[in-house]
């Protein structure tokens, strides 16, 4: 793997040639000396006040390190979760393995059981032949990059492993899942009686968790992608492929549906009338619903550069006042943690309620926006329409070098000149995947015709590089 080894979601690539089992030994080894040698340190580092709670809840007679390890279920997962196991105990770590668990079970467990760090094998909305490995500090937190940097340091001169009785335990941990889902239930606001939901579980993570939760929550559910083979996982179905869903809403007469992706830390809808509500507008109305209940910290919430011109006015209207990060929800987790803010997100769906979450968390998502329409009896469609959204285009590139795109003349250019077009009247984003080799294009403009017209122009220049 070229370059830095940590992308901004974790570790990612394609699953036995470019992440290894060997790699991923290595790379759970030398986490587990930075962070045990730094224990105190890092978590502090990285984390939200979650954090603390979980070092107070770690039992004070264990003196070895203890990590929990969860994945999708795809099936290099099986491969790279026991690399992963190996690597953790040869460091001395104790390992529960908590099995298929979405990312955000994983954040959330590694708080509640007051382990010093937590493993995540996914790579998310991904295909199936990519995997990756995503770690959390104590507390459930993601790591800054300068603990990825020091751990990427670490991998290439390992410190001494023990040996006899300090070699690290592995074991299955025991109702991990009913933890987690007992502490959703608590946090939905209110009950989902009356609901009839579809939900698109990509073949993932959540294909048990999430239509379970739902009915115990007081909802019809009626499920499309839950029946996981490890060869499935997003394949046509999930958050990227919405037509499935849309269809099942309406042959269902169901009030809406939800789509996860493949390790449940996405939530999209679908409403009744089939029409798409994506992250900005469900950001939008869980704001206005944390507003309305006096839970929204300063009455503030953050987005990414992503985030469409319609969200902004639409918070603006309702007095709401909006943070802009880069893109990525660990940037957005940033910023909240810096300010105290209670809620952030991004487009694609990764929404941070930090009141009940460390991390973005599809089935918290999902509860509260079903809770909303529950509770105010009004449509999904009619919710959403406080969101006036610009057409927006988004064209991916995929590129042998994305710092070549970066320094490309010819790419300024093209870019300067649809900006100029384009004036107060829309905007043009260009950067480049952090977990992909991928440029992504995005333009806003007053019609669907304009953005796709400046967003292929520019498109077809950045793949001419």
């Amino acid at each position: 793997m070229p370059g830095r080894l940590f992308g901004t979601d974790g570790v990612r690539g394609l699953a036995n040639a470019d992440l290894t089992p060997e790699l991923a030994l290595q790379l759970a080894t030398a986490a587990a000396q930075e962070l045990g040698e730094f224990r105190g340190a890092a978590a502090s580092a990285v984390a939200s006040p979650a954090s603390a709670g979980a070092a107070r809840r770690r039992p004070p007679s264990r003196t070895r390190l203890l990590a929990v390890v969860g994945r999708d279920p795809r099936a290099s997962g099986e491969m790279l979760e026991a690399a992963v196991a190996a690597g953790l105990a040869s460091a001395g770590v104790d390992v529960l393995l908590l099995g298929v668990l979405p990312t955000p079970a994983v954040a959330f467990l590694t708080g509640d059981l007051g382990a010093d760090m937590g493993v995540v094998i996914s790579a998310s909305h991904n295909a199936m032949p990519d995997n990756g490995i995503k770690i959390f500090a104590a507390g459930g937190c993601k790591l800054d990059d300068a603990v990825e940097d020091a751990i990427e340091k670490r991998m290439q001169q390992l410190g001494p492993l023990p040996t006899g009785e300090g070699v690290g335990r592995i074991r299955p941990a025991i109702d991990a899942d009913r933890r987690y889902l007992d502490h959703l239930l608590v946090a939905t606001p209110n009950p989902l009686r009356g609901l009839r939901v579809v939900v698109d579980c990509a073949h993932g993570a959540a294909s048990e968790l999430a239509p379970e939760v739902y009915r115990r929550a007081g909802a019809e559910v009626i499920v499309i992608g839950g029946s996981p083979d490890g060869l499935n996982i997003n394949a046509g179905v999930g958050s990227t492929y919405l037509s499935g869903l849309r269809d099942a809403v309406l042959a269902e007469g169901a009030d809406l549906g939800i789509a996860h992706d493949g390790d449940a830390d996405r939530c999209l809808a679908v409403s009744a009338d089939g029409a798409v509500v994506d992250g900005d507008v469900i950001l939008a109305l869980l704001a206005i619903a944390l507003r309305d209940r006096g839970r929204l910290a300063a009455d503030t919430v953050v987005a990414t550069v992503m985030a469409n011109i319609g969200f902004h006015r639409a918070m603006s209207a309702a007095g709401i006042c909006v943070r802009t990060t880069a893109v990525g929800d660990r940037y957005v987790l940033e910023d909240m943690n810096a300010g105290g803010y209670s809620l952030g997100g991004e487009q694609s769906g990764h929404l941070i309620l930090a009141e009940h979450a460390t991390t973005g968390d599809g089935l918290l998502t999902a509860l509260h926006l079903m809770a909303m329409v529950a509770e105010t009896g009004r449509p999904l469609a009619e919710l959403a329409s406080v969101v006036t959204k610009f057409p927006q285009v988004l064209i991916n590139v995929r590129v042998s070098d994305k710092s070549a795109v970066a320094a490309s003349e010819d790419v300024r250019a093209a870019v300067a000149q649809a900006q100029a077009e384009l004036g107060d009247a829309g905007r043009l984003l260009l950067r480049p995947s952090g977990t992909e080799p991928v440029i992504r294009v995005m333009v806003e403009a007053g019609t669907d015709e304009a953005a796709q017209a400046l967003a292929e122009r520019v498109a077809k220049v950045v793949a001419a590089i």
